[in-house]
């Protein structure tokens, strides 16, 4: 199911007695969360205006509007911070891993064949790659144009051609 608010770091403690927040993000670099002057807490319920932030080794060091004082700072520890997907154009072929978990995988040739459930993303470098769930047993599929024929995040299926040996070691 698709979220309007994802989920795109922590935030883990303060930074100084000033009112500043280390985040932990969950993007796929910390500048990401550069560009964004607004982000939201509780789910997407609460706004809160990003007055400035900037990268220090792979924390992002953040300063919210109204926070002024390491007490109050405080109050944000281990809070969620979450992202209007609205606001955020993706290039195409790219998708929220919020939005893949949970897709039926099917087989690209045959839609009577199905896979299992996308559960899971790993960022490995080179290539992403895809758990899918097949009852008991959890299969790691290569996310590469060769494997991942179509992906169709409203309709909640992603449409793959398996290589040999992913599922078993016939064709």
């Amino acid at each position: 199911m698709k979220k309007q608010y994802i989920e795109v770091g922590k935030i883990v403690t303060v930074q100084g007695i000033k009112g500043e927040l280390r985040v932990n993000p969950w993007c796929d670099s910390p500048e990401f969360l550069l560009d964004f002057k607004v982000l939201f807490l509780d789910e997407g319920k609460t706004p809160i205006k990003v007055e400035r932030s900037r990268v220090q080794k792979n924390i992002v060091i953040m300063k919210i509007a109204g926070i002024n004082d390491i007490e109050t700072a405080n109050n944000y520890r281990n809070k969620m911070l979450y992202l209007n997907k609205n606001e955020v154009k993706l290039p195409k072929g790219s998708y929220f891993i919020q939005d893949l978990e949970g897709l039926q995988v099917i087989d690209a040739d045959d839609n009577s064949i199905v896979y299992g459930e996308l559960i899971e993303v790993s960022q490995t470098g080179a290539n992403d790659v895809y758990h899918i769930k097949q009852g008991e047993k959890v299969y790691l599929i290569p996310a590469i144009k060769q494997v991942v024929i179509e992906t169709d995040i409203d309709a909640g299926v992603m449409k793959i051609r398996p290589i040999k040996g992913l599922f078993s070691d016939e064709d």
